[in-house]
């Protein structure tokens, strides 16, 4: 999208040059006014649909910093949020005014608050937790008052104290209880702990992960909790606008270049820790496979140091714990996505690119051969677009695969997240002989057309794409593509995640005239959005599988609807073009292949699991007695080994890799082992068992199609 900055810095440069930065009536040194200023200038007018900078702007941006801040509520008082609130309807003209009053007086009394807890958590830990009374927590934190005095504070300090011993509590009897069962069994003498010393171990250990948080807080300057308020500004725009402080914006620029240092998983905000969002191929948590989409972390170690509670935390502090040198161990503590308790222990490492890429195998049904690529997001080197891109090795794929005598294609887009646009256009083009592909509107509200202009049809046989919830932007764009022109069948979620909007990376300094505060950093802005060549947005309400299957993500919100602020669903007019007419019966294709997942026996199981995650996430009332904690943790557990059921599907179904990757095995046994564990998960995926079914249907079609033209011409 090189064009649209273009466009974008001439806009934001021309009216630079009627309005200098340089001139305001502010110190040089005053680095935060000017960025501030600054901020607001370029998202008032680059943004795709700036806001209003008002008084509702100005709640909204109240609201949300205190909630960024103190998420759990453990830190300020109601009457704190009195005296913040003479700020409640005036922080728009604040921003409009470079003034930085509000910030100064929630920063200010944070640190003396975080100076109050570090006495309440040190007093609290000193007394022992009863974990035989009655009582429970709920971690529904937004829905909870700030306390009215330090007493009712200190009382919902205790409460999360005990809630955060008890994990720890159970994990050491739990292990004291096998130790004297193996002690039985096989006459060892195993060092056991009593309760009584289980429950002093479990304070120590909390209090050490606290003392290390506060450690780690302290070290944080002023200017890093300027940057928290400058994105609460910012993420009022939309959710995928944000502020990058210089040393952000060269992780950014890695992330981009495709290598990822650490453990190889984009993480989400939420009060109860960071939760798992994706995954990415051939990273540590892709590589363990003990970590999955939806599980939180909840507190970071490093080798064989106590670990540190991250709930609470600022995102951007819990992935510097994460993150780390290539080689050093880290120890996870992770809520699973049923619910459970897990220490995970991983080996960082930079992830390896080349499972970014995509990958293709034969799948053997009988006497027919079909092919499978998966392509894990839409890659491309933007300083050199013929290096290597997604585009490209797609249609490699295609080739090779045509040169293994395939019947029909899978496209599987599931958990692709997206990426470069001009890379669909061309992907798209694979499938289609010529025509539209995706209608582009900028802030000026003028749409351009992205056509495939090639007439050249590379695969013209049957073709399915799968998708999921995960599925977003440029894979929406393609999906939405082919669904339109009917020229695939989409099997999948009930609806994609509904990205339909594209940014650009602004460095801030190519913004001012002259600046002596040395980087500014960059913003991430929205500068334009993405319409179907139907007209409709894939923005919230994504593309719509032909065939909805459920998975386990199927009743969570993971999508934008359920991001901050997102921009809303519209269309457009229309493009013009002429669905694809290579396929009999293509309907009646669809309603064949809903039938037979409605009947599916493991399709209700995948639903049934489905619904129990969800009922399992809506539980925010947890006991702190210790026997009903350990009931429910067992009566989960017992739940959760029930659904592992799932994993021994079998779809009889036979992968292989193509003839080129099996010669390379001889020399790569790294690559042989990835293979045979996609290859082992594929033939448990009923997914792609349908896909097939309907590749079935659709090869069938298109021979009574053959035969008909045949019977023509005679």
């Amino acid at each position: 999208m090189k064009r649209n900055l273009a466009y974008v810095l001439t806009v934001l440069l021309v009216a630079v040059a009627s309005c200098s930065f340089t001139n305001k009536s502010f110190d040089n040194d005053d680095k935060d006014k000017l960025l501030l200023d600054l901020i607001t200038y370029v998202l008032e007018k680059g943004h795709y649909e700036p806001k209003d900078i008002d008084d509702d702007f100005s709640v909204s941006v109240f609201e949300d910093f205190i909630d960024v801040l103190d998420p759990t509520k453990r830190y300020f008082l109601a009457s704190d949020i009195a005296d913040f609130e003479q700020y409640k309807f005036q922080i728009d003209d604040q921003i409009k005014n470079t003034d930085i009053s509000f910030f100064n007086l929630v920063y200010d009394r944070l640190m003396q608050r975080m100076g109050d807890a570090k006495e309440i958590y040190k007093e609290v830990l000193q007394k022992p937790f009863d974990y035989t009374e009655n009582e429970s927590i709920s971690i529904k934190y937004e829905e909870e008052p700030f306390a009215s005095n330090k007493n009712e504070l200190s009382e919902r300090w205790r409460k999360q104290l005990k809630y955060a011993t008890l994990g720890t509590y159970d994990s050491k009897i739990s292990h004291a209880e096998k130790a004297m069962d193996d002690a039985i069994t096989d006459d060892h003498d195993h060092a056991a702990h009593t309760p009584e010393e289980a429950e002093i171990e479990a304070r120590e250990s909390t209090e050490s992960t606290l003392d290390e948080f506060f450690d780690f807080v302290d070290d944080l300057d002023r200017k890093d909790w300027f940057v928290q308020y400058i994105n609460t500004i910012v993420d009022e725009f939309d959710p995928h606008t944000f502020y990058f402080a210089p040393d952000e914006k060269e992780k950014f620029d890695m992330n981009m270049s495709g290598k990822f240092e650490g453990i190889g998983a984009r993480l989400q905000k939420k009060p109860e820790g960071a939760k798992i969002v994706e995954i990415i191929s051939g990273g540590p948590v892709w590589r363990d496979q003990r970590l999955e989409v939806g599980d939180q972390i909840l507190k970071v170690g490093q080798n064989d140091e106590e670990p540190i509670n991250i709930v609470g935390m600022r995102l951007d502090d819990a992935i510097k714990l994460i993150k780390g040198p290539q080689g050093t161990v880290v120890n996870l503590t992770v809520r699973k996505v049923d619910g459970s308790l897990e220490e995970i222990s991983l080996t960082r490492d930079v992830v390896e690119l080349e499972e970014s890429y995509a990958k293709s195998a034969n799948i053997i049904k009988g006497d027919e051969k079909f092919g499978i690529i998966n392509l894990p997001k839409f890659y491309v080197d933007f300083e050199d677009y013929n290096e290597r891109n997604a585009a490209t090795d797609v249609a490699q794929e295609v080739e090779r695969l045509k040169g293994e005598g395939i019947e029909g294609l899978i496209l599987d887009l599931r958990d692709n997240g997206g990426g470069s646009l001009k890379t669909v256009v061309e992907m798209a083009g694979l499938f289609i002989k010529d025509g539209p592909i995706v209608q582009v509107r900028s802030g000026n509200k003028e749409k351009d057309v992205y056509d495939d202009k090639d007439e050249r049809i590379q695969w013209d046989g049957p073709l399915v794409i799968l998708v999921n919830e995960l599925s977003a932007s440029a894979s929406e764009i393609l999906a939405a593509a082919m669904q339109d022109y009917k020229r695939a069948i989409v099997i999948g979620s009930k609806q994609t995640f509904g990205k339909g909007t594209v940014q650009n990376v602004i460095p801030l300094s190519n913004i001012v005239r002259s600046n002596e505060h040395g980087d500014l950093g960059a913003i991430k802005l929205t500068t334009q959005k993405f319409y179907r060549i139907n007209g409709g947005s894939t923005q919230l309400e994504g593309v719509k599988s032909d065939v909805v299957v459920p998975d386990r993500y199927s009743y969570i919100d993971l999508g934008e609807r359920d991001q901050s602020n997102p921009l809303k669903w519209d269309k457009i007019t229309p493009a013009d073009y002429e669905p694809w007419d290579g396929y009999l019966d293509y309907d009646r294709t669809v309603e064949k292949s809903k039938k037979r997942m409605a009947s599916n026996s493991q399709i209700k199981l995948i639903e049934e699991n489905a619904k129990w995650l969800k009922s399992e996430q809506d539980e925010t009332e947890i006991s702190l007695n210790y026997v009903t904690y350990k009931e429910e943790k067992d009566k989960d557990k017992e739940q959760s080994d029930y659904f592992k059921n799932l994993s021994n599907y079998d779809s009889k179904l036979t992968f292989e890799s193509l003839k080129y990757e099996q010669e390379l095995f001889t020399q790569d046994s790294v690559l042989r082992e990835k293979r045979d564990r996609w290859h082992k998960n594929l033939a448990k995926d009923v997914y792609v068992e349908e896909a097939v079914n309907v590749l079935e249907d659709l090869k069938m079609n298109n021979l009574k199609n053959i035969k008909l033209a045949s019977s023509v011409k005679n």
